[in-house]
């Protein structure tokens, strides 16, 4: 049985192949070469290296992006060489505002309004801590693994923007 599964995302082509089954006595198993979601997986995966701390970062980047921009990586406007990864990378760090997930602004300014607090004085921080949201999920998600952040800065980037973007621990 010869079944291939051939995706592609903006940079590469993946093919998976399931192995041959040359014999109708061998256990009904099967094995593919790159498991995970188109979007997310790590591009190494598709070219045959073996699954890495450094892809679970690369999934982990894209997931972030798409958290905050509301996008999938998916999604149809991301075409030829233009994807989640890039849209954001273009956006930084002065356009930010203009593709965050406008729920996020939206709660931010009902929450200050609620508390009486001037969201003006507040949407600065919050876009300094935006971009620097985002701009771990780019590093994370760079192309080549060497180019990712190690998950233990990513933690404690995380944990500092935290802090800065409720004024604690400072």
């Amino acid at each position: 049985m010869d079944s291939n599964l051939s995706f592609s995302n903006s940079r590469e082509t993946f093919k998976i192949r399931e192995p041959d089954q040359t014999k109708a006595t061998c256990p009904q198993t099967r094995s593919i070469g790159a498991i995970g979601t188109i979007g997310y997986i790590a591009l190494e995966y598709g070219m045959g290296r073996a699954a890495s701390t450094q892809g679970d970062v690369y999934s982990f980047g894209i997931l972030l992006l798409e958290m905050f921009t509301r996008k999938k990586p998916t999604n149809s406007m991301f075409r030829d060489n233009f994807n989640l990864h890039s849209y954001v990378e273009m956006a930084l760090p002065d356009r930010v505002l203009e593709i965050v997930d406008p729920l996020i602004l939206e709660q931010r300014n009902n929450e200050s309004n609620r508390t009486g607090q001037s969201s003006s004085g507040n949407s600065g921080r919050l876009g300094e801590c935006l971009a620097s949201i985002l701009r771990i999920g780019v590093t994370c998600s760079a192309q080549l693994p060497r180019e990712r952040m190690d998950i233990e800065a990513v933690l404690m980037e995380l944990h500092l923007i935290r802090n800065v973007f409720l004024g604690v621990g400072l």
